[in-house]
Parts: structure tokens; sequence; C-alpha cells
């Protein structure tokens, strides 16, 4: 599955990017791994899934899903999802009784979309859900890690996204604070995270940023085709890129 939303991503995104200075937690952490993030569109959970996928294959990845969703998109329960009831005390219960579950295994990883709905990326504040703090005090050996996600236009015709991993705090010192500072202090983490990823997308600066999936270059269709001929007629490689790699406008 996580082969099928690779190319899923590659037919329909420009690219999944990472910047430089992110550092995902090693997948041989000696422990669980929970990694927090926003939750700008639908296209997260396809964004985990390669993640998960890429980065940690040996680990068991799971993730909370809204229960109403899941019983729409059952593809998901397939990869790890489980389901949870957002609007009721039932569900709090049933989140935290799987999360203590997972992240007892020292191969657990939970993916949260901390804001549990969807939110521009560029709101404040972002108003995470209570539960992510809940966490550490039923797994204070795991690490915590907050995740960036954004999503926008650059050259192409297809969106990009872009992903980057914040520094993670363990959940012994997170424990060790009061639950309302708990919160506060995943917010800020997550916060400085979005915000030091966006100063990079506004940049449109593609060697500031590693590529993970590689999308779909070109506008495709009888123009791209045109393009193509032109371009061995006069001896030239056909490159369905907006841009040139030195950045220089071929729309003309």
């Amino acid at each position: 599955m996580v082969a099928w939303f690779e190319r899923y991503l590659h037919r329909h995104l420009d690219a999944l990017r990472l910047p430089l200075w992110s550092a995902p937690p090693v997948a041989s952490h000696p422990g669980a791994i929970v990694v927090y993030c926003n939750h700008p569109a639908w296209w997260d959970a396809a964004l985990i899934i390669v993640l998960a996928g890429r980065l940690y294959p040996e680990r068991a990845s799971r993730a909370p899903f809204d229960a109403a969703m899941l019983a729409r998109y059952r593809i998901f329960e397939r990869i790890g999802a489980f389901g949870v009831d957002l609007d009721s005390p039932r569900g709090a219960a049933q989140f935290l009784a799987a999360a203590r579950s997972i992240l007892g295994a020292p191969d657990g990883m939970l993916w949260i979309t901390a804001q549990g709905r969807f939110a521009d990326a560029r709101a404040r504040p972002l108003a995470l859900r209570p539960g992510v703090a809940r966490l550490a005090e039923i797994a204070p050996d795991a690490l915590f890690v907050p995740l960036a996600v954004e999503y926008t236009f650059w050259d192409e015709r297809g969106a990009g996204a872009f992903a980057a991993f914040g520094p993670g705090i363990a959940g012994s010192e997170l424990a060790a604070l009061p639950r309302d500072q708990r919160l506060a202090r995943l917010e800020t983490d997550l916060t400085q995270t979005l915000d030091r990823l966006s100063a990079d997308v506004i940049s449109r600066d593609p060697a500031r940023f590693r590529t993970l999936v590689s999308g779909r270059k070109g506008v495709g269709g009888l123009y791209d085709l045109w393009r193509r001929l032109a371009a061995r007629l006069s001896g030239r490689r056909f490159d369905p890129a907006h841009r040139a790699a030195g950045g220089q406008d071929r729309a003309g």
C-alpha cells in the first residue's frame, strides 16, 4: 500500500519535499515514537502513510482516524488506522486505550493529526486537542516529535506537499509538566516547526529541500505532445517541467 500511495502522490502532486534542516527521529530510537502534526488537508493521510513506509518500514505505525470517515474509507483501516469518535468521552477513552497498547511496544509508532479537524497551516493558535498531551502519562519512555505539513503551488500544475520534523521531547520530560503546560509545549514546538517550514516554502527555492517523492511534470495532453515533437525536430531533449533546472521560465 505504501507503493500505491507513492504512485498516487506522483500522479497528483508536484512533489513531496522535506527541508534540509528537517531531521526525522532515528528509526533505532529505543522506545515508541509519537509524531503529532497539523491537519491542513485530505492529503495528510496519504502523506503520513508514505512517510511512515519510507522512513520507518521496520516500525508498526498506527494512526487514529475519525470513526465516521473511517467507515467511508475502509482502506485506511487495513493499513494501520483505528477509529475514534472525536466528539464523545467514549472516543477519548478509545483513543487512550489504543494508544496505551501501541506505545507499550518498543517499536510502536503513533501518527496523530493533533488538531482533530482540517485547519489552514497559517491559522494560529493551532488549538491542538488535549488527548495528545495525555499520552505522556501512559508512555513516558516515548519520544514526542512535531511534524509540520503544508501544501502550495509553485511552478507546476500540481501542488507541492512539504513536511518537516522538528526537535522531539522525551515523554518523561513532558509528563513532568502540568497538563496545561504539556499541551502548550507541544503546540509551541509544532508552531515553531510550521513557521520555519513556511519560510522555506515561501522562498520557492528547491535547493532548500530534498525530494522524497517526485511528481509528474508538464501540462500533459496535446500541449506536451506538441512540445515533445518540437523538441525532437530541433534535436533537443524534451523536459516537461515548467522551469529549467536553472530557474528559467519555459512558459513562453
